[in-house]
């Protein structure tokens, strides 16, 4: 089973940028999706990007879009997602999941298991 664990959290003020890493260990397919899903307290768990491992492709949740990049390291089984011109609106745990055997890009959390335990950004004004 993969197993992905999210790392770069962290303080930064608005403006500013964060790039975090999701490493999954386990055997990973071509046919996987790997998600960044975001959830403040008392909010919902909201889809925020995703990429697919074989090709690359990608998608993105309005509200990241032009600011956010998400992109992967096969050789390395990473996903990243680099954020710049954080928003205060942007401070969230962020997750990273894996979605299995998908012919598109899911962007709702039931599709997705194998979740890492979140990483805390905080955007300061």
């Amino acid at each position: 089973q993969v197993q992905p664990v999210e790392s770069g959290g962290g303080l930064v003020q608005a403006g500013g940028s964060l790039r975090l890493s999701c490493a999954a260990s386990g055997r990973t397919f071509s046919t996987y999706a790997m998600g960044w899903f975001r959830q403040a307290p008392g909010k919902e768990r909201d889809f925020v990007a995703a990429i697919s491992w074989s090709a690359g492709s990608t998608a993105y949740a309005d509200s990241v879009k032009g600011r956010f990049t998400v992109s992967r390291d096969i050789a390395k089984n990473t996903v990243y997602l680099q954020m710049n011109s954080l928003k205060p609106e942007d401070t969230a745990v962020y997750y990273c999941a894996v979605a299995r055997g998908y012919g598109y890009l899911p962007r709702s959390s039931l599709n997705y298991d194998s979740w890492g335990q979140g990483t805390q950004v905080t955007v300061s004004s």
